[in-house]
């Protein structure tokens, strides 16, 4: 990263007309975790050898090409899991589930060298990706990023990239205090209060629930939580835009 230079992550919407690629690689990023999963356990159990990412990397070399994944994914996905399970202190993680109710969401890591922005497009692994580009991703340099399912079954493209810092255009210093009743309250005495964002939808909610309509269930608490998200971003906003230091207690 060159100096003076922040990050940040951004987050774009892909086309629906792309989940079906995205869905295979998905499903080959699980059976790579799984096969780590159960390597590792196994080289634990019978030798007690905790196995690093770099010894992962070496035991899937080559099954990028099988799985249609580019091998540079592969390598992210083990040593991914090694810092989870160092992380969480198990001899073994969670299996990665491709099918059924409790179905792992998809997730497809990307290292910066492999993901670039042509012609509009997302281009990674010899696929092009249309994207709802709100932030003009040309104008960035992309660092690692990942594809990412949500439970409706839309996907998303998450990248970290380089740019210039922002200069706070307000000198105040304010303080936050984090409550129940109000969700934050500041010591202007400027208040978030605790939003009620489910009520109107309770009622539409009970009815898809009633008759068992999962997609249209996953769309209202999608709504209330694209509600929370706005009214919490919109709050905090504010109080950067106005103020230098902040202080939650």
């Amino acid at each position: 990263m060159k100096p003076n230079l922040h990050t940040k992550t951004l987050n774009v919407r892909i086309r629906d007309k792309h989940a079906k690629v995205l869905r295979e690689w998905a499903w080959a990023v699980n059976q790579v975790w799984n096969y780590c999963n159960e390597l590792s356990f196994r080289s634990i159990s019978e030798r007690q050898t905790w196995l690093s990412g770099y010894d992962l990397q070496h035991y899937t070399k080559g099954a990028g090409k099988e799985l249609g994944l580019n091998s540079a994914t592969v390598q992210m996905v083990g040593h991914e899991y090694a810092l989870r399970r160092k992380q969480f202190k198990k001899n073994r993680l969670s299996w990665r589930k491709s099918g059924g109710v409790r179905r792992s969401l998809g997730w497809i890591p990307v290292r910066k060298d492999c993901i670039s922005f042509k012609h509009g497009c997302v281009y990674h692994n010899k696929q092009y990706f249309k994207v709802w580009d709100s932030y003009g991703l040309s104008q960035y340099p992309f660092r690692a990023g990942s594809f990412n399912e949500d439970s409706r079954g839309r996907w998303y493209f998450n990248v970290v990239v380089e740019c210039e810092p922002a200069i706070p255009a307000g000198q105040d210093k304010i303080g936050i205090d984090l409550g129940l009743k109000d969700t934050a309250t500041c010591s202007d005495g400027t208040k978030l209060e605790a939003g009620r964002f489910y009520r109107d939808q309770q009622e539409k909610l009970a009815v898809a629930q009633r008759a068992r309509k999962k997609k249209r269930v996953k769309t209202i608490h999608a709504k209330i939580a694209n509600r929370r998200k706005d009214a919490l971003h919109k709050f905090s906003r504010e109080l950067v835009n106005r103020s230098g230091e902040i202080y939650v207690g």
